[in-house]
């Protein structure tokens, strides 16, 4: 999706940006929905049917689970339609080498996975109260995926409106951090998800109870592997730090901010024992550090430079 060539989209219509970033916030609620599904138990609310619901296109007389499902799945129709847009509407307002022009192909295609794996989980079962080691693979799998789509639509906003911003300056010294803290937070939050998942499947009444199941043998699977997530989180940490101590940006210090609040969330989120609500807050925190990092990971492994802006005609 990148190129040293690469130029800013300033021919791109004025309300194309604020509409590509609506998007981006379109897909966090679609995220927090989905998490709701998953907390609730509602992954099986239209059965093993899809893209039907119970085989109707229209539940009839649903019941809660089913309604909150059905809402999830219509959320996604709305997101496709949008990101379809979004994808037709870059091509249209923007020249030929617009780097954002391939953000948004990546995003029509992990939609296009995202689809495919969410039919996975529902015609295979690995819902509501599955916890075979297929569902351990599958949510990390739709997850990460979750977050290639989001940075993808992330990139695309990034990058339209990067010929509104001064060029950003080439740092190799930081190329490595970059990587690292993007990969460790794709590993942080799908070690996340499964904390989420065996916290909604195996709720504990307090918090030594909690932590006791944690390293008892005869715990399930889900259980014995919460313990990764903050082993994750310290690593993911540490490697961010790494990079927002190498590039000193206002947007790395965003981007700290939002890591301490993550940490805050996160403990609180221990602390209350995981209400549903808590879960979808640091979910939240969770989808706007995820964006912000990439935009800074960005900027750093494929920085816009004077020259670049000067090309008229790129090829791509």
């Amino acid at each position: 999706m990148a190129t040293a060539s690469a130029v800013p989209a300033k021919q791109a219509s004025r309300a194309l940006v604020p509409y590509a970033w609506c998007v981006v916030g379109y897909n966090i609620l679609v995220i927090l929905w989905g998490a709701v599904v998953r907390a609730t138990g509602s992954g099986a609310g239209c059965g093993d049917k899809w893209p039907l619901c119970n085989g109707d296109v229209i539940p009839h007389h649903p019941r809660l689970a089913t309604m909150i499902e059905f809402a999830h799945r219509q959320s996604t129709t709305v997101a496709t339609v949008l990101i379809v847009g979004l994808v037709v509407w870059t091509f249209y307002a923007t020249k030929r080498g617009v780097r954002a022009r391939r953000a948004a192909v990546a995003s029509m295609i992990f939609l296009v996975t995202e689809a495919l794996l969410g039919a996975v989980l529902v015609l295979g079962g690995y819902v509501q109260n599955n916890i075979s080691t297929a569902r351990v693979v599958m949510q990390s799998v739709h997850f990460t995926n979750t977050l290639m789509l989001l940075a993808s639509l992330a990139l695309t906003a990034w990058w339209l409106g990067e010929g509104r911003r001064a060029a950003s300056v080439a740092t190799t010294k930081a190329t490595s951090p970059a990587w690292l803290a993007v990969i460790a937070t794709i590993v942080m939050g799908a070690t996340g998800s499964l904390a989420a998942l065996a916290d909604t499947l195996f709720p504990s009444a307090s918090l030594r109870e909690a932590f006791a199941s944690d390293f008892a043998a005869h715990s399930p699977l889900l259980i014995r592997m919460r313990w990764m997530h903050p082993a994750a989180a310290v690593v993911g940490a540490c490697c961010v730090l790494w990079l927002v101590a190498r590039v000193r940006s206002r947007l790395g210090r965003i981007v700290a901010a939002l890591l301490a609040l993550q940490f805050l969330l996160g403990i609180g989120d221990i602390l209350l024992l995981t209400p549903t609500w808590m879960q979808v807050v640091h979910l939240l925190g969770a989808d706007l550090y995820w964006v912000a990092l990439v935009c800074l990971a960005a900027e750093t492994l494929w920085p816009r430079t004077a020259l670049a802006e000067s090309v008229a005609s790129p090829v791509i």
